[in-house]
Parts: C-alpha cells; sequence; structure tokens
C-alpha cells in the first residue's frame, strides 16, 4: 500500500504551504483509490489462478481413455456427473467468464491508476518533498 504522509515539521517550517480541506480531500481520494488498487490487484491474482485451473482441466480431459464415463463437474458447491461433451462446454463457458472478468479488472485497474496518477500530479506539485505518496516495499 503506497504511503500518505504530510510531514507537519516540513510544513510548519515553509510558511507558504498550507494543507486545505481540498488538499486533505484529494489526499484521502488517493488512498481510497489505492486501497481499491490494492484490491483489484488481488483479484486479478484470483481470477488468473482460476483460469489456470481451468485450462488444467481441459488438459486434463485429454487424457481421459474412456470418454462415455462420467465426468465430475463442480456447479456451485456439489459435483455434477457430465459426459465429456458437456464437460468440455461448461468448461469453455468457464474459461469465457473468468477471461471477460480478467479484463472488467484490468480496464478497472487502468482506470484507478489514471486516477492516482492524476491526483500524484497535484498533490506532488503542492506539496514537493513533504508529502510521501510511493508504495512501500514489502
Amino acid at each position: 500500500m503506497a504511503a500518505v504522509a504530510v510531514s507537519k515539521d516540513s510544513l510548519e517550517s515553509d510558511s507558504d504551504i498550507h494543507i486545505t480541506l481540498e488538499d486533505q480531500q484529494k489526499i484521502n481520494r488517493f488512498a481510497r483509490q489505492n486501497a481499491k488498487w490494492e484490491e483489484l490487484r488481488d483479484d486479478l491474482k484470483n481470477k488468473k489462478g482460476d483460469l489456470q485451473n481451468l485450462e488444467d482441466a481441459s488438459d486434463d480431459l485429454l487424457l481421459v481413455e474412456d470418454e462415455s464415463a462420467p465426468i465430475p463437474f463442480v456447479v456451485g458447491e456439489v459435483f455434477i456427473h457430465f459426459n465429456m461433451e458437456e464437460t468440455k462446454e461448461k468448461l469453455e463457458e468457464a474459461k469465457n467468464k473468468v477471461k471477460k472478468d480478467i479484463e472488467s479488472i484490468e480496464a478497472e485497474c487502468v482506470n484507478v491508476k489514471a486516477i492516482m496518477s492524476d491526483l500524484k500530479t497535484q498533490l506532488y506539485a503542492k506539496f514537493g518533498n513533504s508529502i510521501n505518496l510511493e508504495a512501500e516495499e514489502e
């Protein structure tokens, strides 16, 4: 998470810089957008993992020797048995849904990053080195 900090000592020593309500609102908005971006990154990571699992399941279907054997498929919290063709169709549907979800999350990430970049530019222009909006190293 990015650190959002304004040093009071540095602001008090520089009489030209004052924190207005609008400045505080920008700082707060940046913090909210940053939290949202972190959440979106986690969602994206999970969706990519889901997609990989679905692709692995599709690959595993190629190894099935008896194509007439019922194949268990998770629907909600239960397993339902489908034949080979139905299972392939269900996997493709699930992969397409996850791909659309990934595209949606990526688009939202771009929007959030653009808002953060704009706010960062405005805040650094006013506060310079007195504010830190950079991500903390883990």
